[in-house]
């Protein structure tokens, strides 16, 4: 939000030339290698940090909030606002931030759902198996079901796969639980910031 606000007002200087910047990041990235060499140079290795920081900016979330301030909030208004002597803080905390409610629930619930998920991060950068993310318990429970072969006794193999479906009902429902609370916003959001502009 704080990024994508500046970037859709039409006063801001050489606001194309950032916006060329962020979107030649989706395209060109430094690739796997470069990554973990600057996670491990940065002492995040095997800390909670190598999953949080790599992946707390989207580019394409950007985008879409981006588009959301240029056609959900009014510029009349923000020219408004100037006129009555708002700083461009004070406009975006007392104007554009309660205006959008429906994007920041989006945005929200995009990045709650892409942390919940992630395995690969933790994959190469957590050694600990105390700092596992749930996915990562989930991967180590169904490979080492697979890897274990079948059992003869049919209560034994019963249990397994009980507590293998379990394990992903568990790891389903939060996320489950949360949307229809996010829904009505959701698709407010989304259709704002993806078809309009």
């Amino acid at each position: 939000v704080l990024c994508a606000y500046p970037l859709s007002r039409r006063d801001m200087p050489i606001r194309g030339f950032f916006v060329f910047l962020f979107v030649f990041t989706m395209f060109f990235g430094g690739g796997l290698i470069p990554t973990y060499l600057l996670v491990n140079s940065l002492g995040m290795v095997n800390t909670f940090w190598a999953l949080l920081i790599p992946g707390a900016m989207s580019v394409y979330n950007m985008i879409i909030t981006r588009t959301f301030f240029q056609n959900g909030v009014p510029h009349e208004l923000l020219e408004a606002s100037q006129i009555d002597g708002c700083s461009d803080f004070r406009m975006f905390v007392s104007i554009a931030l309660p205006l959008s409610g429906a994007i920041i629930a989006v945005m929200a619930l995009f990045y709650g759902v892409a942390q919940w998920n992630i395995w690969f991060p933790a994959l190469l950068y957590i050694r600990d198996r105390s700092l596992y993310p749930l996915q990562m318990i989930l991967r180590e429970i169904l490979i080492n079901d697979a890897a274990g072969g079948i059992s003869d006794d049919a209560d034994a193999q019963y249990l397994q796969e009980l507590i293998k479906y379990c394990t992903i009902i568990v790891a389903t429902v939060p996320i489950l639980c949360i949307y229809p609370f996010v829904q009505k916003y959701f698709v407010k959001g989304v259709m704002i910031g993806a078809v309009k502009g």
